[in-house]
């Protein structure tokens, strides 16, 4: 069935591929971004599908369309630590009061509507791998705080809704996401190192690089993202789902894969590791497997080769 569906934050970098992979299912799409760090060539190549509808806007301000949405996915918001702290208040009204906006659009519609919240909620976890039931070891007034808590607020948000309304609700808790699409200037640590391996700069590790992350290919993630809005049970037995790759590395292994793919001669160099940082950080994934029969497919090296080639293309084109 062909369903109109809003993406908010489309334009980037995971919405981008959402936008594509649900209009290639044969779905109406409407993207919403004010472009804050997604970019229109993430969707330049929708632009002239019909089924496609480009909204330059802010998210916390859309208002009650003359659309009818079946379905809502919520992206909008600054993701990386360089993008989120550059105006934290910012951060902090887009997840908060976007929530709340879009909320009340699903109740008034009777859209099902999903969350992306992150792993970022667990703060540096004192529980490894981290499952949906753990609570989390936050600092709520650090200088990362205004995305955690954000995200948090929006999952409060979310769940009461549900309670109160019977609003269709989904909350995703996205782990570290890589691939096409991602900005030159983005600032997490896969993007990061490519960047630098290709230009030849010296490859900076924050910390003694033994912290680990566990690293999922957009493509998957995107289908968790659907899978979860399409096969989920109710949130009250659902709740929020982690969506991730579970196969864990340090950063250090991570640098030393991207120069050996690269062929870099770069250096790599250690820095202090920054405030409230996490150490560990690996998706308890039997939730996602269980529920809603999803299980990331691209592994590491196949991820980092197609991410590779992208960047080294935009590279090119910039020169």
């Amino acid at each position: 069935m062909k369903k109109s569906i809003l993406v908010t934050g489309g334009a980037g970098f995971i919405g981008s591929h959402l936008c594509s992979r649900l209009l290639g299912m044969g779905h109406k799409v409407t993207c919403l971004d004010n472009l804050y760090t997604g970019s229109k060539n993430n969707i330049r190549q929708l632009l002239t599908n019909d089924d496609f509808n480009f909204i330059h806007q802010e998210v916390q301000q859309i208002g009650m369309s003359v659309h009818h949405y079946d379905e809502i996915y919520n992206l909008a918001c600054p993701a990386s630590p360089k993008h989120y702290q550059r105006d934290p208040i910012y951060t902090s009204i887009t997840s908060l009061s976007g929530a709340v906006n879009l909320l009340s659009i699903a109740k008034a519609m009777g859209a099902k509507i999903l969350q992306a919240s992150t792993s970022e909620i667990y703060g540096d976890p004192l529980v490894h791998p981290q499952p949906e039931s753990y609570f989390g070891n936050v600092n709520p007034i650090g200088i990362r705080s205004c995305y955690d808590e954000g995200k948090r607020m929006a999952e409060t948000l979310f769940s009461d809704y549900h309670r109160a309304y019977g609003v269709k609700i989904r909350i995703a808790r996205l782990f570290n996401t890589y691939g096409p699409n991602m900005q030159v200037d983005d600032g997490r640590v896969v993007s990061n190192f490519i960047i630098q391996a290709l230009k030849g700069e010296d490859i900076t590790i924050y910390g003694d690089g033994r912290q680990t992350r566990s690293f999922c290919y957009v493509d998957d993630m995107v289908d968790g993202l659907i899978n979860l809005m399409e096969k989920a049970p109710d949130f009250s037995i659902c709740g929020a789902v982690n969506l991730g790759n579970d196969n864990e590395f340090t950063i250090e292994e991570l640098a030393y894969k991207v120069l050996n793919m690269t062929g870099s001669k770069s250096k790599v160099i250690y820095h202090d590791l920054p405030s409230d940082d996490p150490i560990q950080r690996k998706p308890d994934l039997t939730k996602a497997r269980d529920l809603i029969r999803w299980n990331p497919k691209i592994q590491l090296m196949e991820g980092l080769d197609k991410t590779v080639e992208y960047f080294a293309e935009v590279l090119k084109n910039d020169n």
